[in-house]
């Protein structure tokens, strides 16, 4: 395959993957390698990122695609034997390359299982990569069971070889070769630093494993066929309600530059608002310049007033990340209303504004939200119908021609009264009301759902299951 057509696989599987690449950045792209040697691959891939990336968000996906579609190929990386134990037989020595310790004098095909955990050991307590680099190589060969042609993903080979490598214990024989050497014993602080150094190395030994592993993926299957195995979504379009502990922490890390593009978007938007009526006295006045014929008339640009925001969230069961999100990223973009209050409900409703007045940490205040906020009211399961009741009785006649309510849930109401009575009044007494729900559109009023009796009285019912559709949407209310 010769480089056009990685290129062009290439740049098929970043749009694909969701990162957005323009005919301009892809032709940016073309011109930028020409001037660089696919052999260096660092330059090569920075050459890359800085003509592809726009988002740090995006720069793990990218990556993940490089390394398939431009890794290291050769008759090397070729899957052999059955592997069915786990330990099949090697494949014959492969000729060597500086630096991978399998030339003549390097081999390792030889050595036993104590002696390849010997040398990692010794690899790891000096840092020396290149031995990294070709240990991984063996562990791989000895101990991954690759198959050619077996549908198995690159964890399950990467966990059989760790697993036989057994680091955890390793960690321990490092802290302790360390221990060991010090003339006078360590001082806590000392072997925190060699336990963070040690655990680095680590790292880096597994990440060299993985690598190898996908090397020989992509050799086998191709890199169309590893790439969309290997492809997952990203950050802004992972799934609240279905997102993973790493991927929560993605979300976190990408709300802060959306918080601060969307702030700069809206201040734009509402600057340059549309313009208003005719300025009838303006117009006759810039006219006199031309003869009193008033070729540039004059218009109004009215002060668009701030909406005043009220949320009232369900934080009940997965539906409490969607809430948590959305929250932080109004409190975030406050300055775009002029007030804003906020509501949480289970079963009870109590409201939580003084929690974010209170500190300018949102993820402090969201914190207290989950801890402190007193939203059960008989058993803690969904009733959509008593909290609405109860949020109208309280906070109904603070509602205003000014104001947006903005109501978040799945709307399963564990089948209690709806009391969508409430919505239709609050629609009447103010400015607009939105519901967003975090399921996906064809969930929507099946088994307890019943978002549409609510979604009659509303301005608009959205889809918001992931930061994307969320961002969208908050553009569209301020």
């Amino acid at each position: 395959m010769n480089v056009l057509d990685l290129m062009s696989g290439f740049i098929v599987e970043l749009r694909n993957a969701g990162i957005p690449v323009s005919l301009t950045e892809n032709l940016d792209a073309m011109t930028a390698v020409k001037e660089i040697p696919l052999e260096d691959r660092e330059a090569f891939k920075y050459a890359l990122a800085a003509t592809l990336v726009k988002s740090h968000n995006h720069w793990r996906a990218f990556e993940t695609i490089f390394e398939v579609y431009f890794s290291l190929r050769g008759p090397e990386y070729a899957i052999v034997g059955d592997g069915s134990d786990g330990r099949g037989d090697a494949p014959a020595p492969q000729p060597g390359r500086p630096g991978d310790g399998s030339g003549a004098g390097g081999g390792l095909d030889g050595l036993t299982p104590e002696e390849i955990a010997q040398m990692l050991m010794q690899a790891l307590m000096n840092g020396d990569q290149a031995m990294m680099r070709a240990l991984a190589r063996q562990a791989v060969q000895r101990f991954a069971g690759m198959e050619p042609g077996r549908p198995v993903g690159g964890t399950y080979y990467l966990y059989r070889t760790l697993r036989n490598l057994d680091l955890d214990a390793m960690m321990d024989k490092l802290m302790q070769a360390s221990r060991d050497g010090a003339d006078e014993g360590l001082t806590p602080l000392e072997e925190r630093l060699e336990r963070d150094e040690f655990q680095g190395r680590i790292e880096e030994f597994k990440q060299e494993v993985e690598a190898e592993i996908r090397r020989r993926l992509v050799a086998d299957r191709g890199p169309e066929a590893m790439a969309k195995t290997l492809r997952k979504p990203l950050p802004e379009d992972v799934e609240f309600m279905h997102a993973s502990r790493d991927e929560m922490q993605n979300l976190k890390k990408a709300l802060g530059p959306l918080t601060r593009k969307l702030a700069a978007r809206l201040a734009r938007k509402r600057r340059h608002g549309r313009r208003g009526p005719l300025d009838f006295r303006n117009t006759v006045r810039h006219s006199l310049s031309y003869g009193g014929v008033p070729a540039d008339p004059k218009f109004k640009f009215p002060r668009p007033a701030k909406p005043e925001l009220m949320v009232v969230a369900d934080i009940s069961g997965s539906v409490a990340a969607f809430a948590r999100f959305t929250l932080m990223l109004v409190y975030a973009i406050q300055g775009q209303f002029s007030k804003v209050r906020s509501f949480v409900f289970i079963d009870g409703i109590d409201e939580v504004t003084d929690y974010f007045k209170s500190t300018e940490d949102v993820a402090e205040a969201i914190h207290r939200v989950n801890t402190e906020a007193d939203v059960v009211w008989v058993d803690g399961h969904s009733d959509y119908g008593h909290a609405f009741e109860v949020f109208w009785e309280r906070h109904g006649r603070d509602i205003n021609a000014k104001t947006t309510v903005l109501l978040l849930g799945d709307a399963r109401n564990n089948y209690h009264a709806t009391q969508s009575w409430v919505v239709k009044e609050i629609r009447k007494r103010c400015r607009h009301v939105y519901w967003l729900n975090p399921e996906p559109r064809s969930y929507w009023n099946t088994g307890d759902s019943v978002v549409g009796e609510y979604g009659a009285h509303t301005d608009g019912v959205f889809e918001c299951r992931n930061l994307r559709q969320l961002e969208a949407f908050v553009e569209k209310l301020a």
